[in-house]
């Protein structure tokens, strides 16, 4: 089993930057593929950013390229994500998720199917 939780979301004006973390503790933690999703109320979750077990493969949706970095630091059992040159249309829940079935392949997934295990979510707002 996996438990993650998220923290770092907040306020902040458009064109602003925030650093998102997912503490993630478990016994298999170390080895899973990890994935940032969004979510606005009505709407579908949806990928934006997901980092291999070992840090060297990473990947983002189309319209977070160039803005938001993904990262994980193995000492602190943390994931990160770096956003920045934020847009109100960011605004949204931010859900981090473990994938545990990559361990050999060494990728990610960008589909919420292949994660098992979810935090409870960090809300970012973006004001205009």
């Amino acid at each position: 089993q996996v438990q993650l939780v998220e923290s770092g979301g907040g306020l902040v004006q458009a064109g602003g930057s925030l650093r998102l973390s997912c503490e993630g503790s478990g016994r298999t933690w170390s080895r899973c593929a990890v994935g940032w999703f969004r979510q606005v109320p009505g709407k579908v979750r949806e990928f934006v950013a997901a980092i291999s077990w070992t840090g060297h493969n990473t990947g983002y949706a189309e319209s977070m390229k160039g803005r938001f970095t993904i990262s994980r630091d193995g000492t602190k059992n943390t994931v990160y994500l770096q956003m920045n040159s934020l847009k109100p249309e960011d605004t949204a829940v931010y859900y981090c998720a473990a994938d545990s079935s990559r361990y050999y392949s060494g990728g990610y997934s960008s589909a919420l199917s292949a994660y098992e295990f979810w935090g409870q979510g960090t809300q970012v707002t973006v004001s205009s």
